[in-house]
């Protein structure tokens, strides 16, 4: 039996859809401006980029339903995305092999500080205090991909209040799901546990108390995040 100076923190989980096991969340890698049209709303040309990647924390995961709304901001935006979570890892993965590495697929929400975001980037500093705040990622029970197949193609959406706000395909990915994989594994060593936010299509955009918000991914439902 491990001694430990402080109570160790739970593990953070994901539900499984179909079964009582849940999934154990180790890291979170969210990909940047991955569809070409939020990249041309955010102001960059999506044609000149390589991929980037930011993380948020395993401790940010919510499944709750509801989404507080953050302090220190007056700006906060949905982007909506498919989870991609890994049921193993490895270094220098080939694009060929990736999909061995997928447990399943999900829905969630990159919630952002944007205000707080931009301080940042004007100021050439890390974007953590406007991605990875507390319950920053509103997250799906996972469906595993034995019951979906591997997700390339399919409506990716998002209502806020009853109002298309996003819409967009899984196949307009610049990076598609192997490609990151494998990318990720250039530098980190990725892992069973980890997930991959796989970018949003154009449309995010601010909330407010009271609002509904609604995402979509064809081949794995709905769920449905009240901000409070």
């Amino acid at each position: 039996m491990t001694n430990y100076v402080i109570e160790p923190p739970k593990q953070v989980t994901l539900p499984v859809r179909g079964g009582d096991a849940e999934f154990p969340v180790r890291r979170i890698y969210c990909i940047g401006r991955n569809y070409a049209d939020h990249a041309i709303e955010m102001g960059h040309d999506p044609d000149k980029e390589p991929p980037f990647f930011f993380q948020k924390n395993a401790e940010n995961v919510d499944t709750s339903g509801e989404f507080p709304y953050p302090p220190q901001t007056s700006d906060v935006h949905f982007e909506m995305e498919m989870i991609v979570a890994l049921k193993s890892g490895g270094v220098d993965i080939l694009e060929k092999d990736a999909l061995d590495h997928v447990f399943g697929y999900g829905l969630g929400l990159d919630m952002t500080r944007r205000d707080l975001q931009g301080e940042a980037k004007k100021m050439g500093r890390p974007w953590e205090i406007g991605k990875a705040f507390e319950r920053s990622a509103p997250m799906s029970e996972l469906v595993p991909a034995s019951e979906t197949g591997h997700l390339d193609h399919g409506r990716v959406a998002l209502e806020v209040n009853g109002e298309l706000r996003q819409e967009g395909d899984l196949n307009q990915m610049i990076w598609k799901v192997p490609e990151m994989i494998s990318y990720l594994s250039r530098f980190y060593d990725i892992a069973a546990g980890d997930l991959i936010m796989s970018g949003t299509p154009a449309g995010v955009g601010p909330i407010k108390r009271g609002d509904v918000m609604v995402g979509t991914v064809d081949g794995l439902g709905s769920f449905t995040i009240t901000v409070v």
